[in-house]
């Protein structure tokens, strides 16, 4: 087991962390979600982080790092790396305390937070995009801070940080109360681990029935590595399609609180993710990033199921709905993800024959009434006998596919349906 670096955050950290953000930000909305509810069984509501000043809860930890720096910190201003997020939050408090910043940022984040930083920040914050991934960003944004004396705001890896994270669990806590309910389940994304620490941090004291359980993606479950391992250890390989949650080794404070409580964790699909992220917009009208429907997703895959049998029908949910700073460019690829994971849309390579008509009989034959072809790649070869053709096609429902399967298997053509994780269909999606 890892050593902290330090003691570790407290309620009383967090309360006066609150009393630094509340000014600053009103708190965000508690809503019950009628179609979590009546989908999972659970009395499910969502908190809103999404409609914060920044779209996300990031600058709740910022503002409070960058409220407590003295005089001569101000001075020499800030530094942070973030995947779009924590660089929000850093200069909504920059602008609003008049310190200069610099932010890194990797190549993955969307172009739409890039742009939101400026506006957010204008003239005081100086944007550096390069690396591939938050670590890379990172490691830039520490050499920055060597060489110039500016102070780190770390996105999540500070008590300071985990405190502001965790004011958003004193809210929550009064904003039931304030509707005479109370919680039996808190779902929190988790990327670096600031907020799963922060709500820990809260929760076991105020409300100690409460479960807590953290929603990681599953190709960055960092923090499920790290508690595997007694300390933080970098992921060998990271997935980034959830960049807000995209990190490859979370901090040593964030993971020596969550190893102190130990909660349940569980992984999200990216395919169920955005299955969920279609639901929130189509659904519910909500605008939500990857990161930002984590929680839910993890709520609809049946994480409570597995790690809290105990609470049946009715039990009170809240998941957080912690980010809303997606890209409107990436919905292509989120609803490409989400056809795939649902069962609707299916690669094939098929050899046709070299003839006329055989494209015809392919359609006329193999071809269910409901089916749409979405990809039609075909490569003329030198061979006279057949044609290779890389077709995809999108079905009415997926009940539909052992039918499809069959006619396939009656056709005339060579057809093989590439798996969903085969490397090819891996680059499709």
């Amino acid at each position: 087991m890892s050593t902290p670096p330090g003691p570790l955050p407290t309620l009383h950290d967090v309360r006066r962390a609150a009393e630094v953000v509340g000014p600053l930000m009103p708190p965000s909305p508690l809503l019950r979600s009628d179609r979590l509810s009546d989908t999972t069984g659970y009395d499910v509501w969502l908190k809103r982080e999404d409609l914060q000043p920044v779209r996300s809860y990031k600058a709740r930890g910022a503002s409070v790092v960058i409220a407590g720096l003295s005089d001569e910190e101000r001075a020499r201003g800030v530094t942070c790396a973030s995947a779009g997020n924590h660089a929000q939050g850093v200069a909504f408090a920059c602008a609003r305390t008049g310190v200069r910043a610099r932010v890194f940022l990797p190549r993955t984040t969307p172009r739409q937070k890039r742009e939101r930083i400026a506006v957010l920040g204008g003239e005081l914050v100086d944007v550096v995009v390069g690396g591939d991934t938050y670590d890379d960003a990172a490691a830039a944004s520490a050499a920055y801070a060597v060489s110039t004396g500016a102070t780190p705001v770390p996105a999540f890896d500070d008590p300071r940080t985990v405190a502001g994270q965790g004011t958003l669990a004193l809210e929550v806590l009064d904003q039931l109360d304030a509707l005479g309910l109370s919680a039996d389940a808190l779902l929190v994304p988790v990327g670096g681990g600031g907020l799963l620490a922060g709500c820990l941090t809260v929760l076991p004291e105020l409300a100690p029935g409460v479960r807590v359980v953290g929603a990681e993606p599953a190709g960055a479950a960092s923090m499920a590595a790290a508690v595997g391992a007694g300390q933080p250890v970098p992921l060998a390989e990271l997935d980034p399609f959830v960049d807000g949650a995209a990190v490859r080794e979370v901090g040593a404070w964030t993971h020596a609180v969550v190893d102190a409580h130990r909660p349940p964790l569980v992984t999200v699909d990216e395919g169920l993710l955005c299955s969920e992220m279609l639901a929130l917009y189509q659904s519910d009208g909500i605008i939500a990033e990857p990161a930002g429907a984590l929680a839910s997703s993890a709520l609809v895959g049946g994480a409570l199921a597995s790690t809290a049998p105990e609470l049946g029908p009715g039990a009170l949910v809240v998941c957080v709905l912690s980010g809303g700073n997606n890209d409107v460019s990436r919905y292509a690829e989120v609803v490409e993800r989400a056809l795939v994971h649902e069962g609707r849309k299916h690669y094939f390579l098929v050899e046709f024959p070299q003839e006329p008509g055989a494209l015809r009989r392919f359609l006329d034959e193999v071809l269910g009434p409901d089916d749409d072809i979405t990809l039609f790649d075909y490569v003329k070869r030198n061979n006279r006998e057949t044609g290779p053709a890389l077709v995809g096609v999108e079905l009415g429902s997926p009940d539909d596919l052992p039918a499809l399967l069959a006619r396939m298997e009656a056709a005339p053509p060579r057809i093989e349906l590439l798996p969903p994780g085969s490397p090819l269909t891996r680059y499709l999606t």
